[in-house]
């Protein structure tokens, strides 16, 4: 199956950023610029305490909303977590889960995110599930082992049927908030296998299916390089996401490559 097939998809992850009144300043903008657009999916993803004041604003527009992260459990004792129910209220369609930030900062294992994955899909949710290597895993050669890893513990449970609504992001841990980027080639190589990965995992219909992101510091003079390669379907975006303006680009550069993609 073509990647013409696969919609591109321009997530903006903007981490522990911004008051509620900052994420509708930064929203309204992107509104008036890209709220229309149906060519390239936009999605951004504010912390928890701006969900709502961001769902708000994007009222009327195209531009999806998501979340950076859930609980698997739809309810419990569970000191500040929020389930996937609680975020469907707020008009939440995608949730990021798996980031390179969880997995080190809040030592999160494959099992435990596969958790969430399969608690997204059951609550209607799109989940965003993050791999990628970290910089030592890279230079041993391990790149492909460790995303190996990480797909197959990370989709226990999940079959073909949900492949519409699954998103994979690739980010090479090194490669995060570093400004280094990996080359066009390299991100290829690795959402080329992960591609494979998915094929193994769901069938090669429904691998064809599921959009793969890149996720390590693309921006507005890198984005449109990346777009090109045939198994990067968008970018989860980080630094730049958290200026309208720079995200804006990268949208654009999306849609440049829309129609050499037949969309």
């Amino acid at each position: 199956m073509a990647k013409s097939v696969r919609k591109f998809l321009i997530a903006g992850n903007w981490k522990m950023n911004k008051t509620a009144s900052e994420a509708v300043d930064l929203v309204s903008e992107l509104v008036g610029e890209v709220g229309k657009t149906t060519d390239v999916t936009v999605c951004v993803c504010p912390p928890f305490t701006c969900l709502e004041s961001v769902a708000r604003a994007l009222e009327g527009s195209t531009v999806r909303l998501g979340a950076q992260n859930m609980h698997h459990e739809a309810s419990g004792a569970y000191t500040g977590e929020i389930s996937a129910g609680m975020l469907r209220t707020l008009f939440v369609n995608y949730v990021i889960l798996g980031h390179s930030e969880r997995r080190q900062y809040f030592a999160e294992s494959d099992e435990f995110i596969n958790k969430k994955v399969i608690a997204a899909l059951e609550g209607n949710l799109s989940p965003i599930l993050c791999v990628g290597e970290l910089l030592a895993e890279r230079e041993s050669g391990k790149t492909l082992e460790v995303i190996k890893r990480q797909i197959d513990g990370g989709l226990v449970g999940v079959t073909a049927a949900h492949a519409d609504r699954l998103v994979i992001a690739y980010e090479p841990v090194w490669a995060i908030g570093t400004g280094k980027t990996a080359t066009p080639a390299m991100a290829q190589e690795a959402q080329g296998a992960i591609r494979l990965l998915l094929n193994g995992h769901l069938g090669s219909a429904a691998g064809a299916k599921v959009r793969i992101l890149y996720g390590g510091s693309m921006k507005a003079d890198n984005a449109e390089a990346l777009l090109a390669q045939p198994d990067i379907d968008g970018g989860l975006v980080g630094g730049a996401s958290l200026e309208a303006k720079s995200f804006i680009k990268i949208v654009q550069a999306a849609q440049k490559q829309a129609p050499i993609r037949g969309r």
